[in-house]
């Protein structure tokens, strides 16, 4: 098995599949789901409670200002898929310009995010925290607005959740997911 790279990793995404480790230091698996769980960001279902607690301002919203701490809190539970490999590769990829992270802030300290991988019009979600209640989903609903006003066409969660399907994650088949896919990627959006 090749070592993992960040060129590596680009090329896999282009192709429909992603990176996994089994455990915090488990090996480096590669998956393609079939079905694929995807989001359309102009078909995202924001409840109204959401959408006022994204206007209250009790969260402060940043784009990549703690890319390391974002995946860091991530990779922070008992079971991990976010090996130290994963870390590595994925700081490089934000270091590139790729990966990008959704940041929720209470009282100057880092209390939610996510993180995903920007290409083309497609953007890859990988993973979100919260250490208060709604910072994900705020980080989420703001990740959704920047892809809708800059042209993102899929959002790729890849696996099915309840919470996910309750926004309007959807089922795709592998098949789908390629021509969307293939259509994202002639898109040159910017993320950032």
């Amino acid at each position: 098995m090749p070592r993992l790279t960040a060129d590596l990793v680009l090329a896999a995404y282009c192709q429909g599949l992603f990176p996994m480790a089994r455990s915090r230091r488990g090996p480096i698996e590669w998956f393609r789901p079939d079905p694929r769980a995807i989001f359309d960001p102009q078909r995202v279902h924001l409840s109204r409670r959401l959408l006022r607690t994204v206007r209250s301002g009790r969260f402060a919203v940043r784009i990549n200002a703690d890319f390391a701490g974002v995946i860091a809190a991530c990779a922070a539970r008992e079971e991990t898929w976010i090996s130290a490999e994963v870390e590595r590769v994925y700081g490089e990829l934000h270091a590139r310009g790729f990966a990008h992270s959704v940041e929720a802030y209470q009282d100057g300290g880092l209390v939610g995010g996510l993180y995903g991988v920007a290409i083309g019009g497609a953007f890859m979600g990988e993973s979100m925290f919260h250490r208060a209640t709604d910072a994900s989903k705020v980080c989420f609903a703001h990740l959704v607005g920047r892809l809708r006003e800059r042209g993102f066409i899929v959002l790729d969660t890849q696996f099915m959740t309840e919470h996910l399907a309750s926004l309007g994650a959807f089922y795709v088949s592998a098949a789908e997911y390629d021509r969307i896919l293939a259509r994202a990627l002639r898109l040159d959006c910017r993320f950032a």
